[in-house]
């Protein structure tokens, strides 16, 4: 069994950058969603996956992962994914051991930026870095299969501060 381990948080300001990669534009479509697991494309640059992730809420979860040729992602994009598409670059910024993974959100969900730190187990510490804000990841807005059905753009000020 494959499992995901991950923590999410609003990013605030600026400073991840300094230590940032250059960044990867992506683009990722959902084929389904039911109350068990979602069902994504990602295209990155010539590089594309298949991925099925359970629908648990939280920082553990099933994940399942499969590289598709790109031609093949791109068609799925087009034609069979729910709209809108997430759209983001995503950037990698080492602190203390752990890769986090911040991701900018474009398009519908311009506005929005969150990081997240993949982790070993539940209870595994790290640092976190000043500019990871307020922690989201039992908050089901956040996840990306729910950007596509209620995208950021739409939210009101209170679901933008947490209120």
């Amino acid at each position: 069994m494959a499992e995901e381990i991950e923590r999410k948080f609003l990013v605030t300001g600026d400073a991840w950058r300094d230590a940032a990669d250059a960044g990867q534009p992506m683009r990722q479509g959902y084929l389904g969603r039911d109350i068990h697991a979602s069902v994504r494309v990602r295209l990155a640059g010539a590089r594309a996956w298949l991925n099925i992730k359970g629908a648990t809420l939280g920082v553990q979860r099933r994940e399942y992962e499969y590289a598709i040729p790109a031609d093949e992602a791109q068609e799925m994009l087009d034609h069979l994914c729910h709209r809108p598409l997430i759209e983001k670059t995503r950037y990698h910024v080492p602190v203390d051991g752990h890769t986090w993974e911040v991701d900018v959100f474009e398009g519908d969900n311009a506005g929005l930026v969150v990081a997240e730190v993949e982790l070993a187990s539940a209870e595994e510490a790290f640092t976190r870095p000043e500019w990871a804000g307020r922690e989201v990841s039992h908050l089901p807005r956040y996840y990306n299969v729910s950007l596509v059905r209620y995208p950021y753009s739409e939210w009101t000020a209170a679901e933008r501060t947490g209120d």
